[in-house]
């Protein structure tokens, strides 16, 4: 009898154990599956988010926003950084204008001459405003209409006996990296090729250390550039008074920004107009250089 109670117990606790163990499984699979349901709205919001930012940004844009300007800090006067520390110049001043007409906020961006194209079609900038010669890259950029004249130049050393193209002959020439006078030289292999070498640097300061130094015999390069360096220097350089080529410069956009160009046009054909033009030359060149409405 009491092996018959024992055996029942037995069976059942056994059935008990077995039941608890059942019905716990299934509740546990069943909370699983709203686990990987709350999941999928998390995702559904984030790009929800996203997709809100991105729009607001670009209303940002429309609305306002800033104005990013490419420039060679080391191409004074155009552009360059001041004794104080902060980017200034003739382009920038022009550029900071017509930012304040147009509600922009101005924003100055230093880049390496050499990479300015990836610079503007990756968007790190809105355009290119640093004494940009036009001649040449017409089909590379949507530009702005001329707003000055310039021309390239040699600059020689005061005792270098170098007064004419011709005595340029066996001399070492020195020039920035991508630059309208480096495009200019290579236009003229009669020229270019009479050189004991040409040099590449990547600045004009570099140049004209160099200069300095008897590194080298000439520096081509931009005559607007040159008066002023050689100035500001208070050395006696001298400008040869054969030019390499004339030009103009612009304000070169990406190709089929025409949206922008628009307004940054009609902000400088405003500031020609009420004069502000001819005063921001004035200050930086003592006369107006500017060809904007003339």
């Amino acid at each position: 009898m009491k092996k018959r109670l024992v055996s029942m117990m037995t069976v059942a606790a056994m059935a008990m154990s077995l039941a608890a163990c059942g019905t716990g499984a299934a509740p546990a699979e069943t909370t699983a599956a709203p686990a990987e349901t709350t999941a999928a709205p998390a995702e559904t919001t984030t790009a929800a988010e996203s997709e809100a930012e991105e729009t607001e940004a670009v209303e940002s844009k429309a609305e306002g926003g800033t104005f990013i300007v490419g420039f060679d800090q080391d191409f004074p006067p155009m552009g360059f950084l001041g004794d104080d520390g902060e980017y200034t110049g003739f382009d920038l001043e022009l550029a900071q204008e017509v930012a304040n007409r147009l509600g922009l906020t101005y924003q100055p961006q230093p880049i390496a001459w050499d990479a300015k194209d990836m610079e503007l079609e990756t968007g790190n900038i809105d355009c290119i405003w640093n004494g940009f010669t036009m001649n040449g890259r017409e089909e590379n950029y949507t530009w702005s209409e001329p707003y000055m004249d310039n021309t390239q130049i040699f600059v020689v050393a005061p005792d270098s006996g170098i007064a004419t193209l011709a005595d340029l002959a066996g001399k070492v020439v020195e020039v920035q990296v991508d630059s309208s006078a480096q495009a200019a030289l290579a236009d003229m292999p009669e020229l270019a090729g009479t050189f004991k070498e040409l040099v590449v640097t990547p600045d004009y300061n570099t140049a004209f250390m160099d200069l300095e130094q008897g590194a080298v015999d000439a520096i081509a390069m931009d005559v607007t550039v040159a008066g002023y360096m050689i100035q500001e220097r208070n050395s006696d350089f001298v400008i040869l008074e054969e030019s390499i080529s004339s030009e103009v410069y612009g304000i070169g956009f990406q190709l089929g920004n025409t949206e922008l160009r628009d307004k940054v046009q009609g902000a400088l054909e405003e500031m020609a107009a009420d004069g502000t033009l001819k005063t921001i030359s004035e200050k930086w060149f003592g006369t107006d250089v500017t060809t904007v409405g003339k």
